[in-house]
């Protein structure tokens, strides 16, 4: 995944230490992303708030690849869609519109995802949504919301229906349009995100075969797997065990992210 995207000159030196770690992860992100083949060419966005209280946040110029991403080429932005640096690099509106809603809604959504997988988008538009049928999708199924499709995301009055249709959860299945995580980190958001694209691939292939004779989980066993993972375990073995391991698969295959 060798590139040589466009960037400012000298980012790291303009920015704090707190920054370019957040830069660094969020490109890590975008990478692991194009890696597991969850990118839409240019289409889709990764966001991640800028530590500070100016409530800026980081998200990809709408000219790249996600392949090419790097900590440096990210577009440093405020709440109302203004860049912050003075770059040439454009943000795409429907980002905008969308990343910009989660943000401002909780202090506590450091990163927001966003893709256009293709399970992701079958299982969005199927009428029963998520299927609590599987390992994986246990994971995931009791912290998904749901939001109907209106349009592609460029109308800013969509935010207050978004925030409001995510509630209390972390997970989003936009309805015939994609799938959307939050996270108190990226590597939190980045898992969450892992877990519901896996679900959406397994249930396809799973529903592939016919309703007739899938095995329905025992009563009850959906809400011991949701407790299982709602503690503070989880998010320790994300965040100092399964996204340090990512961050070293990236730097064997080109750590060019960082730059």
């Amino acid at each position: 995944m060798t590139s040589k995207p466009h960037a400012i000159a000298n980012v790291r030196d303009q920015v704090s230490e707190e920054e370019w770690a957040v830069r660094e992860d969020l490109a890590a992100a975008y990478r692991l992303v194009a890696l597991y083949g969850w990118d839409d060419l240019i289409f889709t966005h990764l966001s991640a708030r800028v530590p500070g209280p100016e409530h800026h946040f980081l998200i990809n110029p709408y000219t790249h690849m996600f392949e090419e991403i790097t900590a440096s080429c990210l577009v440093k932005i405020d709440v109302n869609g203004n860049k912050v640096d003075d770059v040439s690099a454009h943000v795409n509106p429907a980002g905008f519109v969308i990343h910009s809603a989660i943000h401002m809604s909780s202090e506590d959504a450091m990163a927001v995802l966003h893709l256009h997988t293709p399970p992701g988008q079958a299982v969005s538009a199927m009428r029963e949504g998520l299927l609590p049928h599987t390992q994986t999708a246990m994971i995931a199924h009791h912290d998904v919301a749901y939001h109907d499709f209106e349009g592609i995301a460029t109308n800013l009055e969509e935010r207050e229906r978004l925030v409001a249709d995510l509630g209390t959860k972390n997970s989003m299945l936009l309805r015939n349009h994609g799938t959307l995580t939050v996270g108190s980190s990226i590597a939190v958001a980045f898992m969450r995100m892992y877990f519901v694209e896996r679900a959406c691939e397994t249930q396809i292939m799973m529903l592939s075969t016919g309703r007739n004779g899938l095995n329905e989980p025992n009563e009850g066993v959906a809400d011991i797997v949701r407790d299982q993972v709602s503690g503070t375990e989880m998010t320790v073995a994300v965040e100092r065990l399964a996204w340090p391991a990512l961050r070293r698969k990236l730097d064997r295959l080109d750590s060019g992210y960082k730059s």
